[in-house]
């Protein structure tokens, strides 16, 4: 009886590891925690960026935005996304994964306040060194306002530059037109700054691209081809994103079956 009870036991916890690497999120999360490829597409993103510093500073018609002659008077700045960004919150992933919970944002905001997210690998190298040569670094992220203090503490404890005196991190809801579309939040930027590259993880950190089809997603990125590599830096982020919702065209109102039966949806 004693040998049947531990065996029953046995089975249910295997049982409760294997319903946890279902989770869909758990091969794109070991992926950015584990991967030397990861950390190396990473580094590589980065390492381009720094060398195309000096040329976006010395070319006074550079401008991620396309800003025009006017921008010329301006001082540099460049603008980052904070998650999988500049900051590794692969370890909140992972709760998730564990509680076998989709996201929480009762929990988002603890992982937050934590103030433990690790540096995104070249993240660092890259803001100091654009930092050091006098460009400004502005965070424009979707975590709400009531955590810009939190993600400010973490940020700093990481060493990532910000200005004593001047408010860098642009949260959502901050100002009242600051929804989760940054168009305005990189406009706010632009009527001081010469904005010479944006860094992010999402087609959104670089251009409105909500609510639109897959096709004209894929025709935002051909558009702007030439930005891509000198301008604009993208992070692979598999975890989640406007990808994913692009794949229900926005509406996750139809129901479970009808968002997996987009998942399912591969092209041959």
């Amino acid at each position: 009886m004693k040998q049947c009870i531990l065996f029953c036991l046995f089975v249910v916890m295997m049982s409760a590891q294997v319903d946890k690497l279902k989770h869909k999120t758990t091969n794109s999360t070991l992926w950015v925690q584990n991967s030397a490829e990861y950390k190396a597409i990473a580094k590589m993103t980065y390492q381009t960026a720094i060398r195309q510093i000096q040329k976006a500073i010395e070319d006074s018609s550079w401008s991620a935005i396309g800003q025009g002659k006017e921008a010329q008077k301006y001082p540099p700045a460049i603008i980052v996304d904070v998650d999988e960004t500049v900051l590794d919150n692969s370890p909140f992933q992972a709760r998730m994964i564990l509680r076998q919970s989709e996201f929480d944002f009762e929990q988002w905001q603890k992982w937050v306040r934590e103030e433990n997210a690790r540096a995104i690998p070249g993240a660092l190298e890259f803001a100091k060194y654009a930092a050091s040569v006098g460009i400004t670094i502005f965070y424009i992220t979707n975590r709400n306002h009531n955590t810009e203090e939190s993600t400010k503490n973490n940020l700093e404890k990481l060493g990532f530059p910000l200005v004593k005196d001047k408010d860098v991190i642009l949260t959502k809801k901050e100002k009242d037109n600051w929804d989760s579309d940054k168009t305005t939040r990189r406009d706010f930027v632009a009527k001081d700054y010469r904005v010479l590259m944006i860094v992010g993880d999402d087609l959104n950190d670089f251009v409105a691209a909500k609510n639109i089809t897959q096709e004209q997603r894929d025709q935002l990125v051909a558009d702007n081809e030439e930005k891509w590599g000198s301008k604009w830096y993208i992070l692979p982020n598999s975890v989640y994103g406007s990808w994913e919702q692009a794949l229900t065209n926005f509406n996750s109102e139809n129901g479970e079956e009808f968002i997996i039966k987009n998942r399912l949806k591969t092209k041959n």
